[in-house]
C-alpha cells in the first residue's frame, strides 16, 4: 500500500513539474520576456541575473594572480590609449558627457570615473573574457594578458583623474597597441581562463 502511494506522489510531482515546465516553455516560446534593451527586468529577474553575475565573477577570478607593477607608469599610459579606444564610448572618462552608446546599453555599462566595485582580479576577468548580454566583449580575444593588466591599471587609476588630466593621459599614451596574441595562447578563445 505505502509503495502504491509514493508512486502516486511520485506520479503526482512528476505531472506537476512538467506541468511547469511546459508552461515556462510555453511563456518562452510565446515570446512573453520582453529581451529589448529599453524594456528593464522586472525586480526579481534583476537581483537574480546581478546574483549569477557577481558570483560567476569572483568564482572564476579567484585564481587570478595580478601583476605587482600596476602603479607603473608605462603601464599606465598604456593603458589609457586602449581606454581612450576602447573602454570610454560605454564605460565614460572624465570631463565627457554620456554617449549614444551607453545611454542605449541595458544593463548599462558600469561608469568607471566613479571607481569601480571588482577587484583587480575580477576587472582582469571581465576585460578579459566579457559578460553575455551586457554589451561587455571579450576582449581577450584580441588582446594579450598583459594589455588587459594594462586597462585594469588605467581604470583602477581613472577615478582620481580630473578631465585635464585624462585629456593629458590619452595624448601622451602611445597611439600603437600590439592587438596579437601573445605567443602562449593566452587571449585565444578557448585558450585559458584565467
Amino acid at each position: 500500500m505505502s509503495s502504491s502511494r509514493s508512486l502516486a506522489r511520485l506520479r503526482n510531482g512528476l505531472i506537476v513539474a512538467a506541468t511547469g515546465l511546459g508552461g515556462i516553455w510555453l511563456l518562452i516560446y510565446a515570446g512573453a520576456y520582453d529581451v529589448g534593451a529599453d524594456a528593464p527586468h522586472s525586480g526579481p529577474v534583476f537581483r537574480l541575473l546581478d546574483i549569477i553575475r557577481q558570483r560567476s565573477i569572483a568564482v572564476r577570478s579567484a585564481d587570478v594572480v595580478p601583476p605587482s607593477d600596476l602603479d607603473d607608469p608605462k603601464r599606465l599610459a598604456r593603458g589609457a590609449a586602449l581606454y581612450g579606444e576602447m573602454c570610454s564610448g560605454c564605460h565614460l572618462a572624465p570631463g565627457m558627457e554620456a554617449s549614444e552608446i551607453s545611454q542605449g546599453l541595458y544593463p548599462r555599462a558600469p561608469d568607471f570615473r566613479k571607481g569601480t566595485s571588482l577587484s583587480p582580479q575580477q576587472a582582469f576577468w571581465v576585460i578579459k573574457h566579457g559578460i553575455k548580454m551586457t554589451g561587455m566583449a571579450a576582449w581577450g580575444v584580441t588582446h594579450g594578458d598583459e594589455l588587459i593588466w594594462d586597462m585594469v591599471a588605467f581604470v583602477g587609476k581613472l577615478p582620481s583623474l580630473s578631465s585635464a588630466d585624462y585629456r593629458a593621459a590619452i595624448s601622451n599614451a602611445p597611439q600603437e597597441h600590439e592587438h596579437a596574441m601573445h605567443a602562449t595562447g593566452q587571449g585565444e578563445p578557448g585558450g585559458g581562463r584565467q
